[in-house]
C-alpha cells in the first residue's frame, strides 16, 4: 500500500480523504494557496506544501505546482478530491510520465468521460439514450443564439469541463442565450481553466438521479444503488439523498447496469458517477459522467456500508475489488444537506467573513458533518462557499429527515450568514416529506425567494417557553450574585409580557424539583434541562419532546432559532411591555437611488457611464464572488447620476456602485 499521498485539494473534500487515509495508516500531505495557510485540512495533514496565491487558477489549477508539492514531499500518489484537477486528463498524462499514482480512473475515461462534449457523443454512439442538443463547441453570443433555437427553447448551456453547478445557464430566448454563454464561459475558464461551451434541450419537470459506479484494473465494473438530487439552486446541488423515493427496482436495475455497460466501454477504473435525467414515466436519459468523487458520495457510503475513498485508493494501488454485485446492499436511508455561506434573505447571495463561534451537532452513529472549517476560519471569495455537508441515516426516510432537523436545530454558525434555517424549512415541507420533487422545486416552492422560516403554533410554545425559563434563570443569577440581597429578588410567580411575532402574550414561571414550568397563552408546558446563562444552545425536554433552540442574547431581549425559524423575543414585566409599546420604531435609510453591491466581490464588467439612461431589467454589472457570476440589474427606469466603482474593484457588501438621479 502507498506511504504517503497528496491531496490536490482544499476544503471538507481534502479533510475527508485525509481521514481516510490517516485509517488506512497512509501519510498525507496537504497543498495550499495564501489564503489556505490556516485551513483545517492544513492543520490535519502530516505535511504541507504552500503552492501559490489565492486564486485557483494561480495555485490548485496549476499542474506544474501540485506535481513539484508531490515530489518535494515524497508522496507516492495524488487524490484530486472534485473539482480544480480532479477529471484533467492532461494532469493525468504529466502523472504519469513523473511516476506519480493518480487516484482516479484512467487518462481514457478522463478523456472520454469527463469532457462533457465527448462523453455525449460516445454515449449516443454507445447507444446510450442521451439528451436532445448540440455537441458542437460554441463560438460566441451569435453562435449560441443560432444554435438555441436550433435546439429549441429552453436551452441549457453549459461548460464542457463544468461540475457543481459552474458555468451552466438555463435560457428561454435569444437575449437570455447570448447573456448566458458570457455569463457561463466567464464562470467556466474562473472555475475549470477550460472555456468551451456546449448546449442541449432542458427538459422540464425533471429529477436528477445518479448512479455510483466502482470499477478496478481487472476488469471488474459494480454499481451502488443511486442517489437523489434533484433539490438544486441555480443547478447547484443542495440535498441529496439515497436511494430515490421515486425509483423502483427495475428502473434502478435497469439504470445500475446501463452504467456499468458504459463504465466498462471506457474500462473505468475507481469511483465515478453516472448522471441521469429522469422524466416522470420514470424514463432516464443520459446526462454526464462525472470521473472523480462526488459531493454528495456520503449518503451512498451510509446505505452501503462501503468507504468510497478507501476503495479509491486501493484501486489505484492495484488491488482487486473486494466484493461483487450481489454482495451489494442498501439498508436504510441517508439525507445530505449542504452548510453554505450564503444568505438566502438575500437572495442567497454569497457570505464570506470570518466563523466567529462553530459548534456542528454530535456525530453520532445517525449524524455526520464532513467539514473544512474551524471557529476561527475564514471563508474566502475565492473558493466555493460550503462550510459543511451535513448526512444523516434512519432506518427509512423519514427517519433521516428527522435526524436532520434535529442535527440542523444543534448546528450553530455565527460570523457570517449561512443556509441552515432554508435547510430545515425544506425538511419541513410536506411536499418534500411526500419525497414529491423536482429540479424546479426551490423556483416552485420559493418563487420569491426565501424570507424566512414559518413560524409555526408549536414553535411559536417552544419559543416562548425557552425565552421565558432563560429570562428568569438570568434575573435569578442577577439577584444571587455578591452584594445583592436575596430578599430584593423577584416573584418568579408574578406575570410577564412575552413578545414574539408582534404580538403579547402573558406567561408566568414555576421552578419544580425537576426543572421548571411555564404557563403562556394558556398552555402548560412543562421543561427538563441542564442550560446555564451563557451557553449557546438551549437543550431541553419540553412536555416529552427533546429540542434544541439557539440563544443569542439581544440588548434588550433574545434572538431564538428553532425548527428553521428565527425570532426576537422580548420578556418584559408588564410595566416594561407598556412602556415598549410607545418607543417609536427607527426606520431605515431609503437607498432606492443606490445601486449597491450585495455581496462582497470583484467587478467583472461595468460597462456604462454617467448620464446614460437605462431600462428596468437591463444588466448594470456584473460581480463575481466565490466562483459564480452574479448578474446585477436595473429595477427601474433611470438615469445614471454618478459612477463609483469600475471593472477590476473589489467591493464589500453594501459598497455604492451607482447612484442614480
Amino acid at each position: 500500500m502507498f506511504s504517503k499521498i497528496l491531496i490536490a485539494n482544499r476544503g471538507e473534500i481534502a479533510c475527508r480523504v485525509i481521514k481516510t487515509a490517516q485509517k488506512m495508516g497512509i501519510k498525507t500531505v496537504a497543498v495550499y494557496s495564501d489564503a489556505d495557510a490556516d485551513a483545517l485540512h492544513v492543520l490535519m495533514a502530516d505535511e504541507k506544501v504552500h503552492i501559490g496565491p489565492a486564486p485557483a487558477a494561480e495555485s490548485y489549477l496549476i499542474a506544474d505546482k501540485i506535481i513539484a508539492a508531490a515530489k518535494q514531499s515524497g508522496a507516492e500518489a495524488i487524490h484530486p478530491g472534485y473539482g480544480f484537477l480532479s477529471e484533467n486528463a492532461g494532469f493525468c498524462e504529466k502523472l504519469k510520465a513523473e511516476g506519480i499514482t493518480f487516484i482516479g480512473p484512467e487518462v481514457k475515461a478522463i478523456g472520454i468521460m469527463g469532457d462533457k462534449i465527448e462523453s455525449k457523443k460516445f454515449a449516443a454512439q454507445a447507444g446510450v439514450n442521451t439528451v436532445p442538443g448540440s455537441t458542437e463547441i460554441i463560438r460566441d453570443g451569435a453562435h449560441a443564439v443560432k444554435v438555441s433555437g436550433e435546439v429549441g427553447y429552453p436551452v441549457m448551456i453549459k461548460a464542457s469541463a463544468g461540475g457543481g453547478g459552474k458555468g451552466m445557464r438555463v435560457a428561454y430566448n435569444d437575449a437570455e442565450a447570448e447573456e448566458g454563454f458570457s455569463s457561463a464561459t466567464n464562470e467556466a475558464i474562473s472555475s475549470f481553466g477550460d472555456d468551451r461551451i456546449f448546449i442541449e434541450k432542458f427538459i422540464e419537470q425533471p429529477r436528477h438521479i445518479e448512479i455510483q459506479v466502482l470499477g478496478d484494473s481487472h476488469g471488474n465494473v459494480i454499481y451502488l444503488g443511486e442517489r437523489e438530487c434533484s433539490i438544486q439552486r441555480r443547478h447547484q446541488k443542495v440535498i441529496e439523498e439515497a436511494p430515490s423515493p421515486f425509483l423502483d427496482e427495475a428502473t434502478r436495475k435497469k439504470m445500475g447496469e446501463q452504467s456499468v455497460a458504459l463504465s466498462k466501454e471506457v474500462d473505468y477504473q475507481s469511483a465515478g458517477t453516472v448522471e441521469f435525467i429522469v422524466d416522470k414515466n420514470r424514463n432516464f436519459y443520459f446526462l454526464e459522467m462525472n470521473t472523480r468523487l462526488q459531493v454528495e458520495h456520503p449518503v451512498t457510503e451510509l446505505i452501503t456500508g462501503i468507504d468510497l475513498v478507501e476503495q479509491m485508493i486501493r484501486v489505484a494501488y492495484g488491488e482487486k475489488l473486494s466484493m461483487t454485485q450481489e454482495d451489494v446492499t442498501l439498508t436504510g436511508w441517508a439525507m445530505e444537506a449542504r452548510v453554505y455561506a450564503e444568505d438566502p434573505l438575500r437572495g442567497f447571495l454569497p457570505s464570506i467573513g470570518r466563523v466567529v463561534k462553530y459548534s456542528p451537532p454530535e456525530e453520532t452513529d445517525n449524524v455526520r458533518v464532513d467539514t473544512g472549517i474551524y471557529e476561527g476560519s475564514e471563508i474566502s471569495m475565492y473558493y466555493d462557499p460550503m462550510i459543511a455537508k451535513l448526512i444523516t441515516y434512519g432506518e427509512d426516510r423519514d427517519q433521516a429527515i428527522d435526524h436532520m432537523k434535529q442535527a440542523l436545530d444543534r448546528y450553530y454558525i455565527r460570523g457570517l450568514g449561512h443556509n441552515i434555517a432554508f435547510l430545515a424549512d425544506v425538511m419541513n415541507s410536506e411536499r418534500f416529506r411526500s419525497g414529491n420533487i423536482t429540479t424546479n422545486y426551490i423556483a416552485e416552492e420559493y418563487p420569491d425567494g426565501f424570507n424566512g422560516g414559518s413560524l409555526t403554533d408549536k414553535a411559536r410554545q417552544v419559543m416562548m417557553a425557552v425565552a421565558q425559563t432563560v429570562h428568569s434563570f438570568e434575573m435569578g443569577r442577577q439577584f444571587h450574585i455578591s452584594d445583592k440581597m436575596n430578599e430584593d429578588a423577584p416573584d418568579y410567580k408574578d406575570s410577564w409580557v412575552i413578545t414574539i411575532g408582534g404580538e403579547n402574550y402573558v406567561s408566568s414561571f414555576y421552578a419544580t424539583e425537576d426543572g421548571c414550568t411555564v404557563i403562556c397563552d394558556e398552555q402548560t408546558l412543562t421543561l427538563e434541562t441542564d442550560w446555564l446563562p451563557g451557553k449557546p444552545m438551549f437543550e431541553a425536554d419540553i412536555n416529552g419532546t427533546e429540542v434544541c433552540v439557539q440563544v443569542d442574547k439581544l440588548l434588550d431581549g433574545y434572538l431564538l432559532s428553532y425548527n428553521g425559524a428565527t425570532e426576537k423575543v422580548f420578556v418584559r414585566t408588564p410595566r416594561e411591555s407598556e412602556l415598549a409599546a410607545l418607543m417609536i420604531e427607527k426606520m431605515p435609510p431609503d437607498m432606492s437611488a443606490f445601486l449597491l453591491c450585495p455581496m462582497p466581490g470583484l467587478i467583472v464588467s461595468l460597462d456604462l457611464e454617467e448620464g446614460d439612461e437605462v431600462k428596468a431589467g437591463q444588466t448594470l454589472c456584473v460581480v463575481e464572488a466565490m466562483k459564480m457570476e452574479n448578474i446585477l440589474r436595473a429595477e427601474k427606469d433611470a438615469v445614471i447620476k454618478k459612477i463609483s466603482a469600475k471593472a477590476g474593484d473589489s467591493l464589500a457588501v453594501d459598497d455604492v456602485i451607482i447612484e442614480f438621479e
